[in-house]
């Protein structure tokens, strides 16, 4: 929802446990994803590749937040970002389970 994007990551209370990149497997094809794993709820993005150029073949002088991985830096100076897949899942409402490797 448009309205409750803008407030997604603003408690000031909220923690980020774990993120990284994963595959995930969408009916016919394979996704390719970042997680973000917050102590309320987990954020699934979507990597996508920025079409703009960045004025020049120097990726490097595109500024990076030193707060962000090493692995989200990364992906910025490749011209990528993460788009929210859909909306937060509560922790509460999550179940994992193990399967096996396809």
């Amino acid at each position: 929802r448009e309205n409750s994007s803008e407030n997604i990551l603003s408690s000031a209370n909220r923690l980020l446990l774990h993120e990284g990149r994963l595959m995930l497997a969408e009916s016919t094809r394979l996704l390719d994803v970042y997680l973000f794993l917050f102590d309320d709820f987990l954020l699934i993005t979507k990597i996508k590749r920025n079409k703009k150029k960045y004025g020049g073949s120097d990726t490097s002088l595109i500024p990076v937040c030193l707060s962000l991985t090493p692995e989200l830096q990364s992906f910025i100076r490749e011209g990528r970002f993460c788009t929210v897949l859909d909306q937060p899942i509560p922790l509460d409402r999550l179940i994992l389970k193990n399967i096996e490797p396809v």
